[in-house]
């Protein structure tokens, strides 16, 4: 049974997602990731098997297949 850990609502729906990680001071842009999103504030809860699917993708020696511009904003 689902429990959003950030607003404690019951409510999800399964969706594929696309995910920014920070790697090794990088970030990378995984597009395509199942998960599960919390229908009342959308926090995104990935499997362990995702997870641990994700980590091996962007560790791996395997150039990525495309890159993309970034905007890169400071908020102080």
């Amino acid at each position: 049974m689902f429990h959003c850990t950030v607003c404690g609502s019951g409510e999800c729906r399964d969706e594929t997602v696309d995910s920014v990680f920070k790697v090794d001071g990088e970030y990378a842009l995984v597009n395509g990731v199942p998960a599960v999103v919390c229908r009342r504030c959308g926090e995104r809860t990935f499997s362990r098997e995702t997870t641990e699917k994700v980590r091996l993708l962007v560790h791996s020696d395997a150039e990525a297949p495309r890159s993309v511009p970034m905007r890169a904003y400071d908020f102080a």
